[in-house]
């Protein structure tokens, strides 16, 4: 794991009604990308952020159909979300701003 590497696993953080809810609770959502697993999350929102990592869910966001025109089909790509929890006391400065 190279710095180059977890600075690209992070993709951008998710802002939800939803999310905002859940980082009230310490868990903080972002887009990763689709190859990283839950070891290289939580190495990059630590490495990124100096903040402890408890917890890394995982989620696939499948893709989905939309129409392009009256009769052409299109589709919106698949992408891959991590829901990481952090420690009591931790906070994201990203988050805080919006």
């Amino acid at each position: 794991m190279t710095a180059s590497s977890l600075h690209d696993v992070l993709l951008r953080p998710v802002i939800s009604e939803k999310s905002t809810l859940e980082a009230e609770r310490n868990n903080y959502t972002f887009a990763v990308a689709r190859d990283a697993n839950k070891f290289l999350i939580k190495a990059a929102v630590e490495s990124e952020f100096k903040v402890t990592v408890l917890d890394v869910r995982i989620v696939s966001v499948r893709s989905k159909h939309k129409r392009r025109g009256r009769k052409t089909m299109g589709t919106v790509p698949g992408w891959k979300k991590a829901i990481v929890s952090i420690a009591p006391g931790d906070k994201i400065e990203l988050f805080e701003a919006v």
